[in-house]
């Protein structure tokens, strides 16, 4: 039997555990870390002197004191303390220094990076996917047919971006 859950690890409690309440309140208070995680800062030089209960934060790469061993997990003062909850692929947390999100991909964070295939606003995809350059007007002997046509393919181009109709 597996002691602890498969994606967020949290701790299950055992067959004819006693004091069964320890084991489920420290699921709870990882529970509180991970559901709508908001961190104050990714990486802090410092460690916080004096957080306040509920308040997380990125441990940075290289943790020491009682970050060390906990590197790129959420930490968390709670009224027992800190407690870690370590990052998976796709986590995605709120930085409140940053007023941006972080996401886990792969071994780090990618902070105030948006990943898509389309943008829609009000039901209009307003950006799609990227056209290939256009050419500059070069030669010719009347420049006012090329201009025209690059004008042309840039309306054409930013028509089929959907950022004008």
């Amino acid at each position: 039997m597996t002691t602890t859950s498969d994606r967020l690890n949290l701790p299950f409690l055992a067959l004819a555990q006693s004091q069964k309440e320890t084991t489920h309140n420290e699921a709870l208070a990882l529970l509180d870390m991970a559901v709508q995680p908001v961190v104050q800062a990714i990486a802090p030089a410092t460690i916080p002197a004096a957080p306040v209960a509920g308040q997380c934060w990125i441990v940075g790469a290289a943790p020491g004191g009682p970050w060390s061993g906990h590197a790129d997990a959420l930490a968390a003062w709670t009224s027992g303390g800190w407690r870690f909850l370590a990052p998976f692929d796709g986590m995605t947390v709120w930085s409140m220094a940053d007023g941006v999100s972080a996401r886990r991909v792969g071994s780090s964070w990618q902070v105030g990076q948006l990943t898509a295939v389309k943008l829609v606003i009000g039901g209009n995809q307003v950006v799609g996917n990227r056209r290939p350059a256009i050419a500059l007007p070069t030669g010719g002997a009347t420049n006012d047919v090329q201009a025209r046509a690059t004008i042309a393919l840039v309306i054409d181009t930013l028509t089929n971006h959907g950022l004008i109709s």
